[in-house]
């Protein structure tokens, strides 16, 4: 019986992870409305619980069904590391240019305290 419900359990939460995944993987870069923390934190509970889950499993004891969804998972996790580098290299790019317009706007002409320490010496 421990057998089948951790099977059912191992199915649910691989078709979890990969519906979080697919929806990560539309979603980023697109929808200003979309979460990445939240969805972040429900990826991680996923891979989580598959830890425990494969925690005392023999490997060749797992079905065909979830090796094959788990390499599916696994090359949707690879696109997914890739879109998420690109979302946050995007992020990092906008925060370079909203820095560098604040202190543009803040050169305006006049000396900074930096700029008065320096003519002291």
């Amino acid at each position: 019986m421990e057998v089948i419900n951790s099977d059912y359990r191992i199915k649910t939460v691989l078709g979890r992870l990969e519906a979080i995944i697919d929806n990560e993987n539309q979603r980023i870069g697109k929808d200003p409305e979309f979460d990445l923390k939240v969805s972040n934190a429900h990826k991680s509970r996923c891979l989580y619980e598959l830890t425990m889950l494969f925690r005392d499993t023999d490997p060749r004891e797992l079905a065909l069904g979830y090796v094959e969804q788990m390499h599916s998972v696994k090359n949707k996790l690879a696109l997914n590391a890739r879109r998420v580098e690109a979302h946050m290299n995007a992020v990092r790019a906008v925060a370079d240019l909203l820095k560098n317009a604040v202190r543009d706007a803040d050169a305006d002409g006049t000396y900074s305290q930096e700029q008065f320490r320096y003519s002291e010496v």
